[in-house]
C-alpha cells in the first residue's frame, strides 16, 4: 500500500494518536523500511504484525479520506476476469471485490495514484458500472494476483531449486518458446533475478530466482550465445541450439549485474496472409497499394509493431517465378522459397553498400529492411526511379510522418514526391481470445466515443450489434487475449499530395488534403476491429489514446 514519503510521519503520528500503534512500533517499522525502502509504512506495520490489521487499514483509509478494507478471500465476491484482465490489475494494483446495482467496489494499493484510479474508473464506466474505491495492503493485492497466475512459474521454480543451472536456463528458454514469447528478459534485481516474458506485446513476470544463482545464469547465457565471459559490458550474441529457433541475445550491465534480453525468432515460421494480419479493404485495393513499379512503398510504425511481419506478407503475396525479388535484411528472420535473401553484418557491410550491389543483380523488387539514413534513402529512391519496386520500413508514428522523416534525413521534396507511392502505418493490438470472450451490448459511453470518432472522420459505424469483453481462461493464460492483429492506415501519394510535397508544404497541410481523399487514420480501422469483435476499445485506447 503506497503512502508518499512526505506523508509517512504524519500518518505514523496519526496512528499513534488513534491508539492503533505505539510510538515504538513506528520506530521499528521505520528501521525495517531502511532495509526495504520500497515498502510503505502501512504495509510494514501489517507485515510485522504490530497491530490489528483490520483496525490499521480502516484507520489509514480514514486518514487518506477513503475507505479501507482488509482483502481476505471471503471479501472477494466477483471474478476479476469479468471486469478487466490480469495484466491491467497488476499494472494498476487494483482488484474488484463486490458489485451491486450498477456499482462496483474496487480496492487499490494506492488511492493517491489518481492516474491508476482514473484508468480503472473509465474502464468500468465503459461497462456501465460506477466505481467505488477502497484502499488495502499492497501485500495482499500482490498475493491475490499471484494466485491467479496459475502454474506459470512451477517449472521454473522446480528447475531453480532441484536442477543444474544448465537445466534452469534451458527451462527458461523452453518455457518462453512454449508460451509464444517474442522476448525473454532475464534481469538481475537487488534481491533476486527476475524472469519476464513478452507475450502478444505485453510483459509478464514468470518467476524470481535466487540471487545466488545470478552469476551462474549469466555465465551459462554467455557460453551458449558465444559472448566473451570476462567482459562486463554490452554484447550481442546468438543461441543456435534450439532447432526451430534463431535466438538473438543482447546483454547490458545494470546496477545489479548484467541484464539479458533474448529475442526468439522462429526459423521456418509460416508467412501469414496479409488479410489474416488485419489489412483493411479489398484485395483490389491492396493490389493498387503495393503492386507497382518505379516507386517505393514504406511501412511505418514504432519499434515492435509488426513492420517486418507485414513486409514478409507483402513479399510472399508478390512472389512469383517470373519476378526476381531480392531482400536486404538485418537479420533474415523468415526464409521464403524463391527469394534471394541477403543478411547483412553492419560491422562489415551496410544497407547502402548491399543495396548498391543488389542493383547490379537485375532485380524487379527489392526489400530493404530499414531506411536508416540519407545514403540508404537516396539509393532506394534511385532504385525506384530506375524501374524497380522498393519496399522498406521506417520508424514514424503514422504514414503522413513518413514524408517528414524522409525530409529530415535530407532527401529532396522532388525525390520524395516522384518516388514514394504508398505509406502504410500500423499498430498491433491484442486479439480477444475466442475461447472466453464475453458478448454484451455497447454501453452509452462506448457509443459516444465511437460516434464522435466516426463523425470526425466521416465514417458511419453500426452500433446496433454487440461487442465483447476480455475475460480470461487457461487457453489465453487468463489475459483475455490470444495473439495480435494489425490496425492499419494507408496513404496513397496522389497527384494532389505530390504537388503539396514538391511545394514544401507541412505535414498538417498534407494531412488535410489526404483526409479529403481516401486516407483514414489508424483509429478508423481500429474501431472497425472493435466492431468486428477482434479486440476491445480498452486495448485500442492503450495504443492510440482515443479517450
Amino acid at each position: 500500500m503506497a503512502i508518499e514519503t512526505r506523508k509517512r510521519q504524519p500518518i505514523g503520528v496519526e496512528l499513534v494518536k488513534r491508539g492503533i500503534v505505539q510510538q515504538g512500533d513506528i520506530e521499528n517499522a521505520l528501521a525495517y523500511q531502511k532495509q526495504h525502502p520500497s515498502r510503505k509504512l502501512g504495509d510494514i506495520l501489517y507485515i510485522l504484525n504490530l497491530c490489528d490489521p483490520e483496525k490499521l487499514i480502516t484507520a489509514i483509509g480514514e486518514i487518506l479520506g477513503t475507505k479501507g478494507i482488509l482483502l481476505t478471500g471471503n471479501k472477494i465476491k466477483v471474478r476479476l476476469a469479468d471486469y478487466f484482465s490480469l495484466d491491467i490489475a497488476k499494472r494498476n494494483k487494483a482488484i474488484p471485490f463486490e458489485v451491486n446495482s450498477g456499482r462496483i467496489k474496487v480496492c487499490f494499493a494506492n488511492t493517491t495514484a489518481s492516474r491508476n484510479i482514473e484508468t480503472i474508473r473509465l474502464l468500468l464506466l465503459n461497462k456501465g458500472l460506477v466505481m467505488e474505491s477502497y484502499i488495502t495492503f499492497e501485500t495482499d493485492i500482490d498475493k491475490y494476483l499471484k494466485s491467479l497466475e496459475g502454474t506459470v512459474t512451477t517449472n521454473l521454480e522446480s528447475s531453480g531449486s532441484n536442477d543444474t543451472v544448465t537445466g534452469l536456463v534451458d527451462s527458461i528458454i523452453k518455457t518462453g518458446i512454449n508460451r509464444r514469447a517474442s522476448d525473454i528478459h532475464i534481469e538481475p534485481m537487488q534481491n533476486d533475478v527476475r524472469i519476464r516474458y513478452r507475450i502478444d506485446g505485453e510483459l509478464f513476470t514468470a518467476a524470481k530466482i535466487d540471487k545466488d544463482k545470478q552469476q551462474q545464469i549469466i555465465g551459462r547465457l554467455k557460453a551458449i550465445s558465444n559472448m566473451h565471459q570476462e567482459k562486463q559490458e554490452a554484447q550481442d550474441g546468438r543461441i543456435l541450439m534450439y532447432d526451430d529457433y534463431n535466438i538473438r541475445v543482447s546483454s547490458q550491465p545494470n546496477i545489479y549485474g548484467e541484464k539479458f534480453v533474448l529475442r526468439l525468432l522462429k526459423k521456418n515460421e509460416d508467412i501469414r496472409a496479409i488479410f489474416e494480419l488485419g489489412f483493411p479493404g479489398t484485395e483490389e485495393e491492396f493490389k493498387r497499394s503495393i503492386n507497382k513499379r518505379n516507386s517505393i512503398t514504406i511501412i511505418a510504425a514504432p519499434t515492435g509493431e509488426g513492420k517486418t511481419t507485414t513486409l514478409y506478407s507483402i513479399m510472399d503475396y508478390l512472389n512469383r517465378p517470373e519476378i526476381n525479388i531480392t531482400t536486404i535484411e538485418d537479420p533474415v528472420e523468415i526464409r521464403i522459397e524463391g527469394l534471394n535473401q541477403i543478411e547483412i553484418d553492419e560491422a562489415k557491410n551496410s544497407f547502402s553498400n548491399s543495396l548498391r550491389t543488389v542493383l547490379r543483380q537485375d532485380p524487379d523488387i527489392i526489400l530493404v529492411g530499414e531506411i536508416r539514413d540519407k545514403e540508404t534513402g537516396e539509393i532506394a529512391i534511385q532504385a525506384g526511379q530506375t524501374g524497380h519496386y522498393v519496399l522498406s520500413t521506417i520508424h514514424t508514428i503514422d504514414s503522413i510522418e513518413v514524408i517528414t522523416r524522409l525530409r529530415k534525413m535530407g532527401l529532396s521534396d522532388y525525390d520524395i514526391s516522384s518516388t514514394l507511392s504508398t505509406a502504410i502505418s500500423q499498430r498491433l493490438v491484442r486479439r480477444l481470445c475466442t475461447e472466453c470472450r464475453k458478448e454484451r451490448p455497447y454501453t452509452e459511453a462506448e457509443k459516444k466515443i465511437i460516434t464522435a470518432i466516426g463523425e470526425k472522420y466521416g465514417v458511419k459505424y453500426d452500433l446496433n450489434g454487440t461487442t465483447y469483453d476480455a475475460v480470461g481462461c487457461k487457453h489465453c493464460n487468463n489475459t483475455g487475449y490470444y495473439e495480435r492483429i494489425g490496425v492499419f492506415e494507408v496513404l496513397e501519394i496522389t497527384d494532389e499530395i505530390k504537388e503539396l510535397i514538391i511545394s514544401g508544404k507541412s505535414s498538417l497541410e498534407i494531412r488535410k488534403q489526404a483526409l479529403q481523399e481516401s486516407y483514414k487514420p489508424l483509429v478508423v480501422d481500429g474501431i472497425n476491429k472493435v466492431i468486428q469483435g477482434h479486440t476491445t476499445l480498452e486495448e485500442l485506447n492503450k495504443k492510440l489514446l482515443i479517450f
